[in-house]
């Protein structure tokens, strides 16, 4: 196999980078496909990786047949990519955007490693432009909406039976399953640009971040006529749906260093308790209430008729989530992620970074 010249100055900067990353793309691709083989899966990345290793090191010896070497597997690559994961673009840009970038290279170093001093460049320099266009056409496509499933045909809109109009999103995913469907048809893909805002409340609780994650992230909660929010800084608002008028406050006087959100909140009907209560039987404290997970590790049960705490509920409405944890855990346990509720239960989870 004829040894070429070697590149001087910035072609053969270009040749070094092109030597780099085909070897470690390589080593890393024929590892990690080796061990996919291993396990039942395609042979194709780490015989891909083995390639690339031996066009590297041809090239690194200057010999033009590396080259040649890595063009017959990007071909082949092209073709396997097509047929193992079709026209679809994420598949396709996952498997040949980085050997698409050592084509580009391997057609820039091409016509310095030529023995013949009168090559012609234009050529080899024509296919890198072309290949510099097609990634930069790639990258720039990531940014439209890439439909994974898409319907085969119109899919017509189920009119809602009367009488089984939804009334409430109780939830954070509206259900306990966290579909998030709402069986409405009021509004529609024929109506909705014609939608006006109706009102706007502020919370006055403005997140302000210094670097560790204060957003508002929370989904409210609809039940009847009230809008239930909780704020970044673990307070609840009551809104009138209607309106948005303010009807209660709640603020936990939380205080964390870092992580101050709240994602949602839990909710729990007693049903039982909200029935006509008999001659001896009291009515039940709290029999709809809301659970809010804070900041600073803790889980307040709150009425949701007024906002005052469930004091059957905990320690006088509280429970303290960071007991039994060990350790001092400010600002490592905050608990910003929905509850679920049930009769005798509350559920919660909180990242824990560190």
């Amino acid at each position: 196999m004829a040894t070429g010249n070697v590149p001087r100055g910035f072609p053969r900067i270009l040749q070094w980078l092109l030597i780099a990353l085909m070897m470690i793309i390589g080593l890393a691709i024929g590892i990690l496909g080796a061990k996919l083989a291993a396990v039942g899966g395609s042979w194709f990345f780490a015989l891909m990786g083995l390639v690339m290793v031996v066009s590297a090191i041809l090239i690194a010896r200057q010999r033009r047949g590396g080259i040649v070497l890595y063009s017959l597997a990007f071909i082949v690559a092209i073709i396997w990519s097509i047929q193992d994961a079709g026209w679809g673009y994420w598949p396709l840009f996952s498997r040949l955007f980085a050997f698409g970038v050592l084509a580009m290279l391997s057609a820039l170093v091409w016509p310095f490693m030529s023995s013949s001093t009168t090559v012609r460049k234009g050529p080899a320099f024509g296919l890198a432009a072309i290949f510099a266009v097609v990634l930069l056409a790639s990258l720039g496509w990531m940014f439209k909406p890439q439909t994974l499933v898409s319907a085969t045909e119109a899919v017509p809109v189920k009119p809602v039976a009367a009488g089984e109009e939804q009334k409430n999103w109780e939830h954070w995913g509206n259900t306990t399953h966290g579909d998030r469907f709402a069986a409405l048809d009021q509004i529609n893909k024929q109506n909705i640009d014609k939608l006006k805002v109706a009102w706007v409340a502020h919370t006055g609780d403005i997140p302000v971040s210094n670097g560790s994650g204060a957003e508002d992230q929370n989904t409210p909660l609809q039940v009847g006529d009230t809008l239930f929010v909780c704020t970044p800084y673990s307070k609840v608002l009551a809104l009138d749906v209607d309106s948005g008028k303010e009807k209660w406050r709640y603020d936990s006087k939380a205080t964390a260093p870092n992580w101050q959100r709240c994602r949602g909140l839990g909710y729990f009907e007693d049903t039982q308790a909200l029935s006509a209560p008999t001659a001896s039987t009291q009515p039940a404290a709290c029999p709809r209430r809301l659970f809010l997970p804070t900041t600073d590790a803790r889980l307040i049960a709150i009425n949701a008729d007024n906002g005052q705490l469930c004091e059957d509920f905990g320690n006088h409405g509280v429970v303290d989530l960071s007991v039994g944890m060990g350790g001092n855990q400010t600002g490592i346990l905050p608990a910003n992620v929905y509850p679920s509720g049930c009769r005798q239960c509350c559920r919660s989870r909180w990242p824990r970074s560190g």
